[in-house]
């Protein structure tokens, strides 16, 4: 089982071959590689991405975001859904 963290794309920094990205999650600014991203998707500020291991491994919206995080809140209360 994977678990990823919803955040949204803030900037892409000069440099870095484009492979990086700074994304907001949960208030705080991470860079995160964005390189496994298919080569037909890119992202740019105000995408929202879902993050593993520090590398972007898909893009989403803002309902399949919030969905995500839904998803980490009940598994770190315990409760069945």
């Amino acid at each position: 089982m994977c678990l990823g963290i919803p955040g949204r794309v803030v900037e892409i920094p000069d440099g870095y071959h484009g492979q990086i990205a700074v994304v907001e999650v949960s208030g705080e600014k991470r860079k995160v590689n964005i390189g496994l991203l298919d080569a037909d998707q890119s992202a740019a500020p105000g995408d929202w991405v879902i993050i593993h291991m520090g590398f972007v491994v898909e893009k989403t919206d803002a309902d399949g975001a919030e969905r995500a995080m839904a998803g980490l809140r009940l598994l770190g209360s315990g409760e069945q859904p």
